[in-house]
């Protein structure tokens, strides 16, 4: 048997006096996409930024549990700039820093310490190539990278992401603010990167799930409604109606 990648354990977030999450435990396999869908303010997005702790900048934030990466307690560990160059995300809307597209996704190898030129042009030329972006932009690196259309922004957030080798890639929502055809061409980039790293996609859109992951979660008022193969969550027979209500859009 594989060893999780991620092992999340009796997982409780609360804000102040309300609590989001409520005692969720799930695991994800080692080079998985694993689907996470649901309303609004079901904790989605409270989830991911648990597993990398920036839930830790929120102030009046309780969290309990344990969540492991390749078995490690990510609370006992030191290093936490050390996770987050592990565990990427990508946000909803396309950050793009007022850089250049070439610094933008230099910019955290550099603050890590490298400082090759050379290196450095390798890395960016990789990360924007595996983001499918370096066809459009390989002329125009000295460009500001706010200059770029909605989805080479994003595009270029995903690049930014991969500059420090992440094993594990956070995306949350990322096809909320771009085209379908765009969001396709991602969509065949996860593809790609699920060979070296493990993904985990929240998404607004229950067809993408479907696309692209092997497994799929309901979350909903923070608690794991069903989670299990995404062919079962969409298929004639999950366990909870209130997965195939919320799949065929009866609320949502």
């Amino acid at each position: 048997m594989v060893n999780p990648k991620v092992q999340v354990e009796n997982l409780r977030l609360s804000y102040g006096a309300k609590e989001v999450i409520h005692g969720i435990n799930f695991h994800i396999e080692p080079n998985e996409i694993l689907g996470i869908i649901g309303p609004a303010q079901s904790g989605k997005t409270s989830l991911l930024r648990c597993i990398n702790r920036t839930i830790e900048f929120t102030s009046d934030v309780k969290m309990s549990g344990t969540i492991r990466v390749d078995g490690e307690d990510t609370a006992k560990m030191s290093d936490v700039y050390g996770l987050r160059r592990r565990i990427g995300m990508v946000a909803p809307l396309p950050v793009g820093l007022p850089l250049t597209i070439w610094e933008n996704v230099a910019f955290a190898p550099r603050a890590a310490g490298m400082n090759n030129k050379g290196e450095l042009d390798v890395l960016v030329e990789k990360c924007l190539t595996q983001a499918a972006l370096w066809d459009e932009v390989k002329d125009r690196l000295d460009s500001l990278g706010t200059k770029l259309s909605g989805g080479q922004q994003q595009r270029l957030t995903i690049a930014r992401a991969l500059s420090h080798s992440p094993e594990i890639l956070c995306l949350d929502e990322f096809s909320i603010a771009i085209d379908p055809v765009t969001t396709m061409r991602i969509e065949d980039v996860l593809k790609e990167l699920k060979k070296d790293m493990t993904i985990i996609l929240v998404t607004n859109l229950v067809q993408q799930a479907r696309r692209l992951a092997a497994r799929t979660m309901f979350l909903w008022n923070g608690e794991i409604i069903e989670l299990g193969p995404t062919e079962q969550l969409f298929g004639s027979n999950p366990k909870d109606q209130r997965t195939s209500d919320y799949v065929n859009g009866i609320f949502g």
